[in-house]
């Protein structure tokens, strides 16, 4: 008798705990997201673009099946919701309205990059300025639902912001030399001091309207991607150093922004993730975290499943939570959640930098 009152007693704590986390506020009160289609979550199905995945078999393991996420399942930002504390995911900007602004918005687009002209050879999309450009009019619309500018200016001040871009700058420009001229035109040392112009002007911008919490994400390891590896590595499994270097000139540009902003924006934080280096650690130590398969994506065409992305309807592969890439591009939801953990609690002292997001919310 005594045993089954105790079975009682722990399943309703049990009930009573589960209930406590349901309702508990998130870390922040809002999360905005800024990117391509490393974290697009439909913006883009709308478009007349050939960057879109609004089909199967994108988004095989989501609970909503296809949704424009370029992924299996959930995106490193998906993640770093759920850890935040959201009872939901961000919608995408295409459709969010009314109150459900207030929880955040994704403005990220797929073949967006930080340069006006990257990714425009697959068509329509939403570049860096673009984005930053209608997170202004989400601003207008949080100034009417709260009743004034200093409400407003209160409430955003408390938000996260993350931002990812640059892949589509290298991937969808630089090293893609028959469509665009920018490799012959600037050294990798000049291209990536024109990246930061672009992202510091973009960055003051989303200061002036209200931006104070902001995680800068860093470029992953292009060159050691399905793509790269099918096209530019002699077999098919050494990282393409040129392009991983001229990644890791980017990143360094971009922590060393994060400093300066940091010195001169007082009222404001500014942290750096590491994606390189965590991606980096993935690669080098893959069985640490279930995975077999490292140079060929889950789902694909050609050498490595690299030539092109998922095709429609495709059959992927069975033991996807064994592989770091779901495309030829993009990482699998398994892959997605170390990033994501990562990058809200810091595993390694060089994975976030000066701070992780799980400390940023605490500010």
């Amino acid at each position: 008798m005594e045993l089954r009152k105790l079975c009682v007693v722990l399943v309703l704590v049990a009930a009573a705990v589960l209930n406590y986390w349901a309702e508990a506020e998130p870390q922040a009160p809002c999360y905005f997201i800024f990117g391509d289609s490393l974290v697009d979550n439909g913006n883009n199905n709308r478009l007349n673009s050939l960057a879109r995945a609004n089909y199967l078999p994108y988004g095989i393991d989501f609970p909503n099946g296809p949704t424009g996420r370029f992924s299996i399942g959930k995106t490193t930002v998906d993640v770093i919701t759920e850890l935040l504390g959201f009872d939901d995911y961000i919608s995408p900007y295409s459709t969010a309205s009314g109150q459900d602004i207030l929880r955040g918005v994704n403005y990220a687009s797929a073949a967006a990059g930080i340069r006006e002209e990257s990714g425009q050879h697959l068509g329509a999309r939403i570049t860096f300025r673009g984005q930053v450009q209608n997170y202004r009019s989400t601003v207008q619309q949080v100034v009417s639902l709260l009743g004034d500018e200093d409400s407003a200016a209160d409430y955003l001040s408390k938000c996260i912001y993350s931002i990812g871009l640059g892949s589509n700058d290298y991937l969808n420009n630089y090293f893609m030399p028959l469509f665009y001229s920018s490799s012959r035109q600037y050294t990798p040392e000049q291209w990536a001091d024109l990246l930061i112009q672009e992202y510091t002007r973009q960055l003051s911008s989303l200061y002036d309207y209200g931006a104070r919490k902001f995680v800068l994400i860093g470029v992953g390891q292009i060159g050691c991607s399905p793509n790269e590896l099918a096209q530019n590595s002699p077999d098919g499994r050494t990282c393409v150093q040129r392009i991983n270097s001229a990644n890791e000139i980017f990143n360094s540009k971009l922590k060393a922004l994060v400093d300066q902003f940091n010195n001169n924006r007082s009222d404001a934080k500014f942290i750096y993730v590491n994606a390189y280096g965590i991606f980096q650690d993935i690669i080098n130590n893959p069985s640490q975290y279930g995975f077999t398969v490292t140079n060929a994506g889950c789902c694909g065409v050609g050498r490595n499943n690299g030539q092109i992305t998922c095709l429609p309807l495709q059959t992927p592969c069975q033991n996807r939570r064994q592989y770091v890439f779901w495309d030829a591009f993009h990482p699998t939801e398994a892959a997605n959640a170390v990033l994501g953990r990562r990058s809200y609690s810091a595993q390694s002292s060089s994975d976030c930098h000066p701070m992780d997001i799980q400390q940023l919310a605490q500010l």
